[in-house]
């Protein structure tokens, strides 16, 4: 078999018994070294260890890496029950982690979702739609939760209405773009009942045609509170699939690189009701991604309650190494909230954000609580952090982690001062999606330094990468990856020059040892040497060679979490741990997978395995169904415009 090493007995005796070894300490030991669960050899590794930046083999054990190196010395971690698995000559790179996204909220509805990630041509989404149109049953919708921007279609445009009606004429379709609009077909306006007598939002508009009827085009201006009241009408998946789905979407991430994320919560995610999945999970052993979760407030003009009752039932912390509490936001108060809709102007954020701001930062400062916050603008950030220094004074940081997430249109001075304060800056590849927007509105010379990543790094400011994932942004790192070293869109616009691109090593150490320091874990995650978790990537392609535009179609070949294979295809298929299928059967996963790349002829390849009556990767059955379990759906009351919008409560939907 291509990956095991059938050659490992005559590798253990050439090993000098008086070999220098890199061992960990603590391990159950044979001789002078500790003993090796798995060993992955002949690979290019590298570690982002300055000590020893690169390697060829490195052994595994008790969830931690055991030594590094040549491989006559870490073969002498071998025995006869550790695995052996040659690599072939691949990039090995430490476990990818995004420093920001919504993992929790995305698992619950991955299986409902057909991803239009990567998809490079509006044709090719269609066909995908109307495919998907096809195989979904009454009552439920086909839904296009983000993740894409018009820009990188060929056809540089989204659907019109008119096609999605020819397409769909019975079933609910719903497609969000961005923070911006969502499209709703005739049949999805008569699920939600929009009429001409349903009041818009406020910040938000329906569409209307000049008989006063709801169009199907909703518009953010810039509130995104419509777009996601909309979308929450729709069916939801019983409990058994919330997990189903769960688990593909992680196995979605680990199939890209993803072994940690930070998980910035979001609004209708409440703590502790809204966790019980992901904690099932975790307690059956079914995680295969770290989690750091923030807790996001959910009532307007209750926040400082909303932390005040967490802080008696959670600490930062608590948990352990697969999942684990990180603190408050990215929500703190809905007063100091501004939105990324670059087709809109800036919104101008109320006078109470900084009284409203300041009791919540004081308690959690008290409470020793990490904490981060959703800014995008300079204005919004200026006021932000004179609460901060304001707080400081009076109950001092004194090491405490807080963050500032995307942070667009920072300025230099203050950069300057998140750093005297001992913060970081989160950063997401929102640009790639919304460069053309951003353009268009403030000019080509304001984009160049959005977000302005070199300057952080020159201040010394921690700067950990991320998505921001799944909505706003794709959650693929390599997408992330190749706008930080290329500076241009999905749509191929240059927006930054040589001043503000990455070289590729600093940018994959945004995504692993960078992004530590954001749930505190910089001590033990994001290298690859003695002590460190065991969390890794065996790459298709080498990063490090691999020309430009092909960095977005790297994949992960084998992933591992916890020095356990999480993730395994191609000639590694053997190790892939089993999956059940995705339920329910018509889910657009079973079909389509996750993230798309390329035409849709060659996504449809790749996916083949998973299509066969058996697969021969996972040696389950594909054929057999599932019950159609369809969530209750309920009367809205769309007549009553405090009663329609208020149940929503605010804008909490947008992060």
């Amino acid at each position: 078999m291509p990956s095991i090493d059938d050659t490992r007995r005559e590798l253990l005796k050439g090993v000098a018994a008086t070999a220098t070894l890199v061992a960990l300490p603590g391990h159950a030991r044979s001789g002078d070294s500790a003993m090796a669960d798995l060993i992955l050899r002949n690979a290019r590794i590298t570690t982002l260890d300055a000590a020893h930046p690169s390697a060829s083999t490195i052994a595994f054990g008790g969830g931690r890496v055991l030594a590094v190196g040549d491989e006559a010395t870490v073969m002498a971690h071998a025995n006869d029950a550790t695995l052996v698995i040659d690599a072939g000559g691949r990039r090995l790179v430490p476990g990818l982690n995004d420093s920001h996204t919504h993992l929790i909220r995305g698992g619950l509805n991955y299986n409902l979702e057909l991803r239009w990630d990567g998809v490079r041509s509006l044709a090719d989404a269609m066909a995908m739609l109307k495919a998907q149109v096809a195989r979904t049953p009454a009552p439920q919708w086909v839904r296009v939760v983000g993740g894409f921007s018009e820009s990188q279609f060929a056809e540089k445009r989204l659907p019109t209405l008119d096609e999605l009606n020819v397409i769909a004429p019975d079933t609910p379709v719903f497609i969000l773009h961005l923070y911006d609009r969502a499209l709703l077909n005739r049949a999805a306006l008569r699920a939600v009942g929009y009429t001409k007598e349903t009041p818009d939002p406020p910040g938000g508009e329906i569409r209307r045609d000049k008989a006063g009827n709801p169009t199907g085009l909703l518009l953010a201006k810039p509130n995104a509170l419509i777009l996601y009241a909309t979308l929450a009408m729709g069916p939801k998946l019983p409990m058994e699939y919330q997990r189903n789905s769960t688990r593909h979407f992680m196995r979605e991430l680990n199939r890209l690189g993803i072994t940690s994320v930070i998980d910035a919560g979001g609004g209708f995610q409440n703590y502790p009701e809204d966790y019980r999945i992901i904690e099932q999970l975790h307690a059956d052993g079914q995680l295969t991604v770290r989690i750091a979760y923030n807790l996001f407030t959910q009532k307007k003009g209750e926040e400082l309650a909303d932390f005040q009752r967490w802080a008696k039932m959670v600490r930062p912390g608590q948990g352990d190494d697969l999942l684990r509490h990180n603190g408050a936001g990215e929500m703190l108060v809905f007063s100091a909230a501004d939105f990324e809709d670059f087709r809109e102007p800036r919104p101008d954020l109320p006078a109470a954000l900084e009284g409203e701001l300041k009791q919540v930062v004081r308690f959690l400062a008290e409470q020793r609580w990490p904490f981060r916050i959703h800014a995008t603008y300079e204005e919004s950030i200026t006021r932000i952090l004179d609460v901060y220094e304001q707080v400081d004074r009076e109950v001092p940081f004194d090491g405490l982690h807080w963050i500032i997430d995307h942070a667009e249109t920072i300025s230099a001075r203050n950069i300057d001062r998140v750093r005297a304060l001992g913060g970081g800056i989160a950063i997401q590849h929102r640009m790639a999606y919304q460069g053309e927007f951003f353009a268009e509105r403030y000019g080509v010379a304001a984009l160049k330094h959005t977000p302005p990543v070199r300057r952080m790094l020159q201040a010394g400011v921690p700067v950990g990468a991320g998505t921001d994932a799944t909505r706003v942004a794709s959650y693929n790192p390599w997408v992330a990856l190749y706008w930080l070293v290329s500076g241009r869109t999905l749509g191929g616009l240059q927006m930054y020059g040589d001043d503000n691109r990455l070289e590729r090593e600093e940018a994959l150490r945004l995504w692993t040892h960078g992004s530590a320091w954001f749930s505190s874990e910089q001590q033990r995650k994001g290298r690859l040497a003695p002590g460190q978790f065991a969390d890794c990537a065996l790459l298709s392609a080498d990063f490090f060679s691999v020309a430009e535009a092909e960095i977005p179609h790297i994949t992960s070949v084998l992933t591992m979490v916890d020095g356990r294979i999480v993730h395994a295809t191609g000639p590694f298929a053997p190790h892939a741990p089993e999956l059940p299928a995705p339920m329910p059967d018509w889910s657009p996963v079973n079909r389509f997978g996750g993230y798309q790349g390329g035409t849709l002829a060659q996504a449809g390849a790749t996916l083949a395995h998973a299509h066969a009556s058996r697969c021969h990767v996972h040696a389950h059955d594909h054929r057999h169904g599932h019950g159609q379990d369809h969530a209750a759906r309920h009367e809205v009351p769309t007549r009553d415009l405090q009663a329609f919008w208020g149940a929503f409560g605010c804008s909490c939907f947008a992060f």
